[in-house]
């Protein structure tokens, strides 16, 4: 894979996947500029990517942050070979749960952060590809809840919507602007350790629950760097013939039962 003369935004690139995914591609040796909201992540971001990076904070739900990104990397970079949307995130805090629970503000607030961003950015990407006539590759942050629920201690209807939508999202604009040459994909991971997963990580049934439910490499949680070969892999110019797919990376979630305690 080829990543000389290459150049990325990352939405949600200032922590955790993104921030791997981020560092990742540096080493390859593309440019990237990452987005995040939390100003407490700039610090490490900073440090990890270096002088040679661009940073810009704002939020992925409003529509001018994408904006200010395509401007900022263009001005620097001169060109801009791709996307990667990884901002998004639970939506308990605001009353998304099982459906009988579920309240309106937490459907429509677990949407808006994590499908309506996608929206923004890739809007902005795909008008960027056309209005430059040149290809373009697009790669958006899925889950595994999108497609395989957990019922016990995964219970986050709207999540599971709004991801599931990602990939109805995804493969509709794949196939609607593949005659442009520009490849949207998915990876869709499990339970990884991030921030988001912190509830999870400090429970001792979920852990006892994912010994058998994501049973690779010994039971464990997913860690940033299990993502970055299929990020690598999809976001590469020379992977111009891969569009409308969906990676589960997920540590073997989708095809295990998971055992109770």
């Amino acid at each position: 894979m080829d990543f000389q003369n290459s150049s990325y935004i990352i939405m949600g690139g200032t922590s955790g996947m993104g921030l791997a995914a981020a560092v990742a591609l540096q080493n390859q040796g593309a440019k990237v500029l990452v987005v995040g909201r939390d100003d407490e992540s700039f610090g490490e971001a900073k440090r990890k990517l270096g002088a040679s990076a661009l940073a810009l904070g704002g939020d992925a739900t409003h529509p001018e942050t994408i904006d200010q990104a395509i401007q900022m990397a263009h001005q620097e970079f001169g060109t801009i070979t791709g996307l990667f949307h990884v901002a998004g995130g639970s939506g308990r805090k605001y009353g998304d749960g099982p459906l009988h629970e579920l309240t309106l503000d937490g459907w429509n607030k677990t949407f808006e952060i994590n499908l309506t961003a996608m929206m923004l950015s890739n809007r902005a990407m795909v008008n960027y590809f056309l209005e430059h006539k040149q290809p373009g590759m697009i790669l958006n942050m899925g889950s595994v809840l999108g497609f395989s629920p957990s019922p016990k201690y995964f219970v986050t209807h709207a999540y599971a919507a709004a991801k599931s939508a990602v990939v109805g999202f995804s493969k509709s604009i794949a196939s609607y602007y593949a005659s442009h040459s520009i490849c949207v994909n998915v990876i869709a991971p499990s339970l990884f350790e991030t921030p988001m997963a912190r509830r999870a990580m400090e429970n001792e049934q979920i852990q006892h629950f994912l010994k058998s439910k994501q049973p690779l490499d010994g039971g464990r949680p997913g860690r940033s760097e299990d993502i970055l070969n299929a990020v690598l892999m999809f976001l590469a110019p020379d992977s111009n013939f891969i569009t409308g797919q969906v990676l589960a990376i997920d540590g073997g979630w989708s095809i295990s039962e998971g055992q109770y305690q």
